[in-house]
C-alpha cells in the first residue's frame, strides 16, 4: 500500500513557512485516488450583514498550521488511514451567484465521481444549496447536520430565493434532504415570528435550540443523533456562528448566548463512524477575526470533522 499523504511536520518547515494548503498538505490536481478532497469556496455574495468570508479559505489555511496529525482526545491519527489532500479554490464567479452555484455544483459531480469525500471551507452558507444538489444526485435526499445559530428557512431576503438564510428552504423544497433526519444545532436569538423557527420542525426537522444546551455535554445529543442516522448517508454543514461569538467573533451575523468550543468538540467526536459523504465550515469572516481565534477554531473543527470519519486509523 502506498504512502499517505502527510502534513508537513513543524519540525522540518517552520509553521509560518511553506504552502498555504490545508494543515500543509500536498495539493492534488487528480482526484482519483483520494479519500478526502479539501476545497475552498471563495465568496461572501450569498451574504445579507457583515461580509468578508470571501478571505474564510485562505485564513482557515493560514491557521491550520499549527495542527499536528494526531488528535490526543481520541486518538485519531486520519492520515494514516485516509488519502486526503488540498484540491485548492473554486474558481466562482465572484459578481454572480446564480453562475456561482452552476460552477459549484459541477465542480462537486466532478469530484463525487471519484469517490473523494469533499470537505469545503466557506464562504458563505448559500454555498451549501449546490453542493446539496450535486450530493442528492449522487446519494439520493441526505441526512444533514446542520449546525448554526438560524434556521436558514427564510422564503426569500430582498427578493432572492438563493441566500445564506434561504438554502435550507430550498434544499427542502427540492428534496435535497430527509426532513425526518436533518437536524438543528444551536439555533437562537430573535426572530421575525415564531414561524422563522416552528415551520422547519412542522417539516419534520429535528431543532435543539442553543439555550436547551446551555452547561450541557453534546456528547449525549450526538450520540443520539448518530444513533438515529444508521448507515444513512449524511452530510455535515457547520457554520461558525454557532459559536458564542467570545469564541468566534469573526462571522457575518453573531449571536450571543451560543455554543462553547468543547460542545463543539463533543458534538463532532460523537459522530465517529457515521457515513459522512461530505461536509463544509462556512462563514468565517477574517475582517472581523482580529485575533485569528475564529479561523483557528474552524480549522480544527475541520480537523475534528476528518478524525470521524471511517477508514481513520486510531492509535
Amino acid at each position: 500500500m502506498s504512502a499517505k499523504n502527510q502534513p508537513i511536520s513543524g519540525n522540518d518547515l517552520a509553521r509560518f513557512s511553506g504552502p498555504n494548503t490545508y494543515m500543509r498538505l500536498p495539493v492534488a490536481n487528480e482526484l482519483k485516488g483520494l479519500d478526502v478532497a479539501v476545497l475552498g469556496v471563495p465568496m461572501d455574495i450569498g451574504t445579507s450583514w457583515r461580509s468578508g468570508c470571501r478571505f474564510g479559505p485562505k485564513e482557515v489555511r493560514s491557521q491550520s498550521a499549527m495542527i499536528r496529525p494526531y488528535n490526543l482526545a481520541t486518538g485519531a491519527a486520519p492520515f494514516d488511514g485516509l488519502q486526503v489532500a488540498d484540491i485548492g479554490d473554486l474558481a466562482i464567479n465572484t459578481f454572480s451567484l446564480s453562475d456561482s452555484f452552476r460552477i459549484i455544483s459541477d465542480s462537486y459531480d466532478a469530484i463525487l465521481n471519484y469517490d473523494a469525500m469533499p470537505l469545503a471551507i466557506g464562504g458563505d452558507h448559500s454555498m451549501t444549496l449546490p453542493i446539496l444538489r450535486a450530493m442528492a444526485r449522487r446519494h439520493g435526499p441526505v441526512a444533514l447536520i446542520h449546525v448554526d445559530a438560524h434556521a436558514d428557512v427564510n422564503d426569500e431576503m430582498f427578493g432572492e430565493r438563493e441566500t445564506h438564510g434561504t438554502f435550507l428552504r430550498r434544499a427542502y423544497e427540492e428534496g435535497l434532504v430527509n426532513p425526518q433526519k436533518t437536524y438543528q444545532i444551536g439555533l437562537r436569538g430573535s426572530g421575525y415570528s415564531a414561524e422563522d423557527f416552528s415551520e422547519a420542525a412542522g417539516w419534520g426537522f429535528q431543532q435543539f435550540p442553543a439555550h436547551e444546551l446551555w452547561h450541557r455535554s453534546l456528547a449525549d445529543l450526538g450520540a443520539e443523533i448518530r444513533r438515529d442516522i444508521g448507515d444513512l448517508p449524511v452530510y455535515v454543514t457547520f457554520d461558525i456562528d454557532s459559536l458564542d461569538p467570545a469564541f468566534a467573533p469573526g462571522t457575518g451575523t453573531p449571536e450571543i448566548g451560543g455554543l462553547t468550543t468543547p460542545q463543539a468538540l463533543e458534538l463532532v467526536r460523537s459522530l465517529k463512524g457515521a457515513n459522512i459523504v461530505g461536509a463544509d465550515l462556512v462563514e468565517v469572516s477574517p475582517p472581523y477575526d482580529t485575533s485569528g481565534n475564529t479561523a483557528l477554531t474552524g480549522a480544527n473543527i475541520l480537523f475534528e470533522l476528518l478524525c470521524v470519519l471511517p477508514g481513520v486509523t486510531y492509535r
